[in-house]
């Protein structure tokens, strides 16, 4: 368990920020720059001492206020993978590896071979860091961080610096990572996208404070990312597997509640877990069983909240079969459909709209 709560004063900048989550988990810090997701990373670093407070890591106190306890940064046992890559322009990519060994404060449990077959650096062990691209200038920044053997992991903004097609390369390396190891992870992004995919844990910060923390399907709920992300961007994200794959159509079969849905079958085989976003702006509500469409998609569940989110637009949230599903639909259609608690409905999603990434042990590697 990864437990924070401090207070900084910073300037004029105040953070005053608390939140507890399980490990191992990828925790995401998501929120816009200047929301104090650095500082709070630092602070658990080592790297920034808070006013008050106290930060705990699997029961032991790394920093506690009232006790004076404050480890050093080198005592801490993390390993911190920064923008931008940092690495020794006069070694070669085995030296850097290697100095990651060079500070290791545990047992080895990440060997050099795995690291290096993990993150594909094979190819690169004998080049320089001016002949590598900002992605693999990462993935190595990321190797030599894990072999220091940390038990966290922290990574402020590590692809911020990065195309999008460096981006989309480095992203299958983090969720080896996630999946493989199962290392505790603090990963610091303002980019939404990266935080649906890698994300279990979110926390939401907003001007030095929590609004929201929790298990991701839980936050994408809350309004407050509403707020931070823009109303476009509100929507259910659930974790599914996939049952089944026509070649025919395209389509693939995966589990939502006690319902399925279609999605792109690209990439995609029987037995992946995948992660699929749906947008409320993109599911439509009936409820009558749906006939005549050609949406394919219908999920049959119940009306669990009706909430106001502006005098022309409700937000509608249905449980369908455990999992919730929400639905943005306009004030009048919510009262000429008498949307209620309690009542039946059915949520209708374009496979289309479905936002599916391949995820966990039975993703392709890349």
């Amino acid at each position: 368990m990864l437990d924070v709560s401090v207070q900084c004063r910073l300037g004029e900048f105040m953070l005053d920020a608390a939140f507890a989550a399980p490990a191992p988990a990828l925790v995401a810090l998501f929120g816009a720059s200047g929301s104090g997701k650095t500082s709070l990373v630092n602070a658990v670093a080592g790297l920034l001492r808070p006013d008050a407070g106290r930060i705990s890591l699997d029961g032991e106190l790394l920093f506690d206020a009232a006790t004076g306890i404050d480890l050093p940064a080198e005592q801490r046992r993390l390993g911190y993978v920064f923008q931008d890559a940092r690495l020794f322009p006069h070694l070669d990519v085995r030296g850097n590896l290697e100095f990651g060994l060079r500070r290791q404060h545990a047992a080895v449990r990440i060997g050099f071979d795995d690291v290096v077959a993990l993150l594909g650096l094979g190819p690169l062990l004998e080049r320089r860091p001016r002949g590598l691209s900002g992605g693999e200038r990462q993935r190595v920044a990321l190797g030599r961080a894990l072999l220091a053997q940390p038990r966290l992991l922290l990574l402020d903004e590590p692809l911020a610096s990065l195309d999008v097609a460096r981006r989309e390369e480095v992203l299958p390396y983090l969720e080896r990572l996630r999946d493989h190891w199962r290392l505790p992870m603090l990963y610091v992004s303002h980019q939404l996208d990266e935080v649906l995919r890698l994300a279990t844990h979110v926390v939401l910060m907003e001007q030095g404070r929590v609004a929201a923390a929790g298990p991701l399907a839980e936050v994408v709920l809350q309004p407050a990312l509403g707020r931070l992300a823009g109303e476009a961007a509100v929507g259910a994200v659930l974790d599914s597997t996939v049952t089944a794959v026509d070649a025919a159509t395209g389509l693939a079969t995966v589990s939502a509640g006690t319902g399925r849905l279609r999605v792109p079958a690209a990439g995609l085989a029987p037995g992946m877990a995948v992660r699929l976003q749906l947008l409320a702006r993109e599911v439509i509500v009936a409820t009558q069983p749906p006939q005549g469409l050609s949406v394919r998609n219908a999920l049959a569940g119940t009306v669990t909240a009706v909430d106001v989110e502006s005098p022309h637009s409700r937000l509608v949230s249905l449980d369908v079969g455990g999992v919730i599903v929400l639905a943005r639909v306009t004030a009048l259609a919510a009262a000429e459909l008498g949307l209620a608690p309690g009542m039946p409905a059915w949520a209708l999603v374009k496979a289309v709209s479905l936002r599916a990434c391949a995820h966990g042990p039975g993703a392709p590697r890349p």
